[in-house]
């Protein structure tokens, strides 16, 4: 759209009382186009726009109204949004705005650039909550307060026959839902602060959390060339290390080396692929589980790059090292699918009850191999028991998670420390299940246990993790876990939070960490023997 340069040129005439007669005589151009030019119905430029800003003792800038171009602009955008593009608006009202009211025009033009602001914020924190299972599930906690508060509230209200002993009761309960809502909303509070005040950026781990929670941790394309690999696979012999190995020759002259030093003396892992020299390098000590799953995911890597790049095409992904443990994610992912197909892992760990010992000998695959594929069975129509999925290592830092609707992982640091994640580390290699109970009531199954990396002498330090994985208790008899349990027997849960930041439970004698609320510094347990305004030898 054009600047109103006419405008501006009858505007300045005027203010010189200069006629419109007169001006054109003196621009060598008829009073009538010089007319069409003022309306702005002729467009005016080059050698006849210099002389009229002679004519006017203006600079030609200035004449030609380079912000008013820039304000022209702003409001067409304004204009065309789709809150407001449905008006009638006259054709030349943008321009007639900004050449007569400019400042009105750049109103408007500050207003739609605050709501597009405040729109895009908007979205980013709906983001931040869609992939944050903590602050969303902080919110759905706050929700539920509500709620049951609002409830007990029109019981009281409505039923007029309640005797003195049901009427405390309900009391009670809305008084201890209040307590709860009321901490609820302080974690939340603090764990807005903290982000606020920390300001850091998003890691590479965190993009890839994401991009795992916003697909469901379910990729229905590698799952269909996974298929078609392990069909691939199979007619060239029985699935497994040695017929992986010999297509990997025969199709991409990748040699295999199990055992003796890597290239790089001081290599701390226990595989490695070179590509300059295709050499497939194992570490003697790694498992049949480790070889077999590392090269079903180099033969996917190799053979189905285009099917990988297409699974993380829009994913978010900011920088490099992002970029590249997303490929690692997702070839993982690749080879956990040509090693568990998906409808035979499905049948078999419904009629084993979900035994992760039976199904980690039936495919010959590892305790946390077989826990990772059960958390990615979720196709729509044909889903397994919905599963969340922790790891930490001995320290109690969690290295990897996918949470669970309604349960709240940590995304990183440390979780409950009555969690069966690091319980397991004092039974190892021994599964531990618990039947835990967080302060909404909801409830769940955890079974976790120790994994640990073989080691080839004596003198290599043992490299142990814990992984953990936890379902709804309402699911826990559909597994070979919750036999023997009496579900229904609620004294019998264990009291546990997210983490002690968040958690809401102030009588925790396993607390490590003051919770994230405003009124963190006034816990009776865990603050100073002396009140910080008292000093020592003041009047009390």
């Amino acid at each position: 759209m054009r600047a109103p340069i006419g405008f501006r040129i009858s505007n300045r005439r005027k203010n010189l009382r200069i006629s419109q007669v007169s001006l054109a005589r003196s621009l060598g151009i008829s009073a009538s186009y010089l007319n069409l030019i003022e309306n702005n119905k002729r467009d005016i430029g080059g050698a006849l726009l210099n002389r009229v800003a002679a004519q006017l003792l203006i600079d030609i800038d200035e004449l030609a109204g380079r912000t008013e171009q820039k304000l022209l602009q702003d409001l067409e955008e304004a204009f065309a949004d789709p809150v407001l593009e449905s008006l009638p608006f006259r054709p030349d009202e943008r321009r007639e705005l900004v050449a007569l009211y400019p400042a009105s025009a750049g109103a408007v033009s500050r207003l739609h650039r605050a709501y597009s602001s405040a729109v895009g914020n908007a979205d980013a924190y709906a983001d931040r909550l869609r992939s944050d299972p903590l602050l969303s599930q902080l919110l759905h906690q706050i929700l539920s307060g509500i709620t049951a508060i609002r409830s007990s509230a029109e019981i009281l209200e409505d039923v007029t026959d309640l005797d003195e002993a049901e009427r405390r009761q309900f009391l009670a309960a809305i008084g201890r839902d209040s307590r709860t809502l009321s901490e609820v909303a302080r974690n939340l509070i603090g764990q807005f602060d903290i982000s606020s005040q920390i300001r850091r950026s998003v890691s590479p781990a965190r993009e890839i959390d994401d991009l795992l929670i916003e697909r469901e941790n379910h990729f229905p394309l590698l799952e269909a060339v996974a298929d078609e690999l392990r069909a691939e696979i199979e007619r060239a012999g029985p699935f497994g290390s040695a017929t992986l190995s010999d297509l990997l020759s025969r199709r991409f002259g990748v040699k295999v080396r199990i055992g003796g030093p890597p290239d790089e003396l001081d290599y701390p892992g226990q595989y490695r692929f070179d590509p300059a020299t295709s050499l497939m390098w194992f570490h003697g000590a790694t498992t049949l589980a480790t070889r077999q799953f590392q090269l079903a995911r180099l033969y996917g890597e190799l053979a189905a790059p285009d099917a990988i790049a297409a699974s993380l095409e829009s994913a978010t992904l900011s920088t490099p090292t992002a970029r590249r443990l997303a490929s690692r994610a997702v070839g993982s992912y690749l080879a956990g699918a040509m090693v568990f197909p998906y409808e035979r892992i499905l049948a078999d760990a419904e009629a084993c009850a979900y035994d992760i010992d039976h199904l980690r000998q039936a495919y010959h695959a590892s305790f946390e191999q077989v826990a990772h594929r059960l958390v990615t069975l979720r196709r729509p129509g044909q889903q397994g028991i919905a599963f969340g999925f922790l790891r930490s290592d001995p320290a109690g830092r969690l290295t990897k998670h996918f949470p669970l609707p309604g349960l709240l992982l940590p995304n990183s640091g440390h979780a409950c420390p009555l969690w069966a994640i690091y319980g397991a580390f004092r039974t190892p290699d021994v599964p531990l299940r618990q039947v835990v109970r967080f302060s909404d009531g909801s409830r769940y199954l955890f079974l976790a246990r120790t994994v640990q990396r073989r080691t080839a002498s004596f003198r290599e330090q043992v490299v142990a993790s814990s992984v953990m994985l936890a379902c709804d208790v309402l699911q826990a008899d559909r597994t070979v876990y919750g036999a023997g349990l009496d579900l229904s027997d609620l004294d019998a849960d264990i009291r546990v939070g997210p983490s002690c930041r968040l958690c809401t439970r102030r009588d925790c004698a396993s607390r490590q960490e003051e919770a994230l609320s405003t009124t963190a510094g006034q816990s009776r347990t865990r603050g100073p023997l002396l009140p910080d305004a008292l000093a020592l030898g003041d009047p009390q």
